[in-house]
């Protein structure tokens, strides 16, 4: 790994991150040990060099930022531009899809590697992947994308949920398939569209809640439909998880309705949510968004993920989850300073707490799953996304590789 010209290198597992910005504005010492944070310290200027540390300038220093919704299977990072097909339904883009990615001839697995790679290039440690399970590929992608789990076991933690793009009730074999998906390795299982997609709401509650309960895995489901048809089906979801005592375990992403609906239906089903313990997920959609600022005051978990990244189903995306905050932010209005350190919650703490990690943050013997960002405060990094300047994972340098000296940022006044 190169490391900025005049600088001693960069230890593979450092000792200390020294003289870094804290979330909450301090400038601390970071001391590491066996790959966790063993202390966090005022900043000491006058300490003597050390060459097992790590001296950060004043960089804001983050836990690993987390993806709460990916689809690495999906991606085409790792293959020649495809030119993106335009598509009039839901179905006739899984159609397509499915006839691209016949055709694409570069592996699962080396486009996953691929996105996987710049993930963590971007300070990304945890990443929840939606992986399909069908008719099509059956388990396929999720063998490949077990293995990929496998290869990148010491620089990110990925889950992976068993998703029926093709559906659940309309698709016959499916649910035999996502069984054997949680019973190989899968993680959670998902759904799609129960209304919309199956046109059976209690029969693909049934069949994706029972699974759950049967594996003891945890359910994230995709949810387009809007409008009180969407929301209906958010308190069937919330019901289920009550009954089923399976609060902090469900997540419903997407889910548009709660970006269409005011007054009483929509705080009715915040309520809802959070009484059950559900989550939401949103990768910040035009004009669909769920409004963040009113479901956290509902007390309802809401995160952030991805979704796709240059794909079937759209050209865009760059893993990088700084600028993921960035457009939720800008679709939500979060403008303060106050709101945008909300908004780097849904990349960080939220995230993680949805995706059930524990030992994540930035107190004595967490994970030293860490990112090193140029910037001076939270505000600024949501606002700018600027360059990731270290990332570790178990206490050990993933990337990236520095090219400069790392800026120095102005202590705060006394």
């Amino acid at each position: 790994m190169s490391h900025p010209v005049g600088a001693p290198p960069i230890p593979s597992a450092p000792a200390a991150l020294r003289n870094v910005t804290l979330p909450d504005g301090r400038r601390a010492d970071v001391a590491l040990r066996d790959g966790r944070i063993a202390a966090v310290t005022g900043h000491r200027a006058d300490a003597v060099p050390d060459g097992a540390a790590v001296d950060l300038g004043g960089a804001l220093l983050l836990p690993a930022l987390v993806d709460g919704h990916a689809h690495l299977d999906k991606t085409l990072l790792g293959a020649a531009w495809q030119p993106h097909r335009a598509t009039a339904t839901l179905q006739e883009q899984i159609a397509n899809e499915r006839e691209l990615r016949a055709a694409i001839g570069v592996p699962v697995a080396d486009r996953a590697t691929a996105l996987a790679e710049r993930m963590i290039s971007l300070g990304t440690g945890h990443v929840r992947s939606h992986v399909d399970v069908d008719p099509d590929v059956r388990l396929d992608g999720l063998h490949a994308l077990l293995g990929v789990r496998e290869a990148f076991r010491d620089r990110l933690s990925l889950q992976l949920v068993a998703f029926p793009q093709s559906g659940v009730v309309s698709s016959p074999g499916v649910a035999d398939l996502l069984d054997a998906a949680l019973a190989e390795g899968a993680d959670l299982i998902g759904g799609l569209d129960p209304a919309g997609f199956d046109g059976d709401v209690d029969g693909q509650l049934d069949i994706v809640f029972g699974l759950a309960e049967r594996h003891g895995a945890g359910i994230d489901i995709h949810l387009h439909d809007g409008g009180t048809t969407g929301t209906a089906q958010l308190r069937a979801v919330a019901e289920r998880t009550a009954a089923l005592g399976l609060g902090g375990k469900v997540t419903v992403s997407h889910a548009y309705a709660l970006g269409q609906v005011q007054g009483p239906e929509l705080d009715t089903t915040a309520a809802a949510l959070a009484a059950a313990g559900v989550s939401i997920m949103t990768n910040g959609p035009r004009d669909t968004m769920p409004p963040v600022l009113r479901l956290r005051e509902h007390g309802v978990r809401v995160f952030a993920g991805s979704d796709n990244i240059r794909d079937s189903w759209w050209p865009y995306g760059t893993a990088d989850m700084l600028e993921r905050a960035t457009v939720i932010g800008l679709q939500g209005g979060l403008m303060t300073d106050e709101e945008l350190h909300a908004a780097a919650s849904l990349i960080t703490g939220e995230a993680a707490a949805a995706l059930g990690l524990t030992g994540y943050g930035l107190a004595p013997g967490d994970r030293a799953d860490l990112v090193a960002i140029a910037a001076g405060g939270v505000p600024e990094a949501v606002a700018a996304h600027p360059e990731r300047l270290l990332v570790l994972h178990g206490g050990r340098v993933v990337g990236p590789a520095p090219h400069a000296a790392y800026p120095r940022f102005p202590l705060p006044s006394a």
